[in-house]
């Protein structure tokens, strides 16, 4: 998403936030014992008002690589449970929208935190699969062979269980030619291949 489509994005937001203003401790304190009662309104209402910290906390964490979209629907999610919790306490000292900031926040910590550790497990495989295809080519040029996992074990320092697992991601991949991993591995094989097999040898 460029930075136009997601200032966008925020303006429909700010526009539904601006649709339930902040409530006052009266109200939220009515509320909350309403909602502690069974009110199913007064619930709502609840989590209608949440939404002000919650695209507060979307904005805070904007930039580190989750769009403010996706940040504003996971906070949403993380305010229902704030609410519940809140009333379930009966409110508290804290105040209702810092509670539910609190909640947010870290939900949404949470949130970034796993997706970097997607991005960089993607990233690992991604170049695993490289040095597998390099790997791959080097040893056919020098045995005028395909490589046993074996031989790809030890070149490469890894298990060959790690092998198995690049070699089936790498050929799922030329397979489907879909993934920026094909142009890693065509590029590799053209560099050091020499010819050792025909176009249509199978991996």
């Amino acid at each position: 998403m460029s930075v136009r489509d997601d200032d966008t994005e925020l303006d429909a937001l700010a526009a539904q936030v601006r649709a339930h203003p902040k409530l006052s401790t009266e109200a939220v304190e009515a509320l909350t014992a309403a909602a502690g009662g069974g009110d199913r309104d007064a619930h709502a209402a609840l989590v209608e008002h949440s939404l002000g910290p919650v695209l507060a906390e979307a904005v805070a964490h904007r930039g580190r690589g989750v769009e403010v979209l996706d940040l504003f629907q996971e906070g949403s999610l993380a305010a229902l449970v704030a609410v519940e919790e809140y009333v379930e306490r009966s409110g508290g000292s804290a105040g209702f929208v810092d509670y539910v900031r609190r909640v947010v926040n870290r939900h949404l910590d949470h949130v970034i935190e796993e997706h970097e550790a997607a991005a960089a497990e993607a990233a690992e495989l991604v170049e695993d699969t490289r040095l597998l295809g390099v790997a791959r080519a080097a040893l056919r040029r020098q045995t005028g062979r395909v490589p046993t996992e074996t031989e790809l074990a030890a070149v490469l320092l890894w298990s060959p269980e790690r092998v198995e697992l690049i070699s089936g991601i790498l050929d799922n991949a030329r397979s489907e030619f879909d993934s920026d991993i094909v142009q890693y591995l065509d590029d590799a094989d053209d560099d050091g291949d020499d010819g050792a097999h025909g176009a249509g040898e199978e991996e």
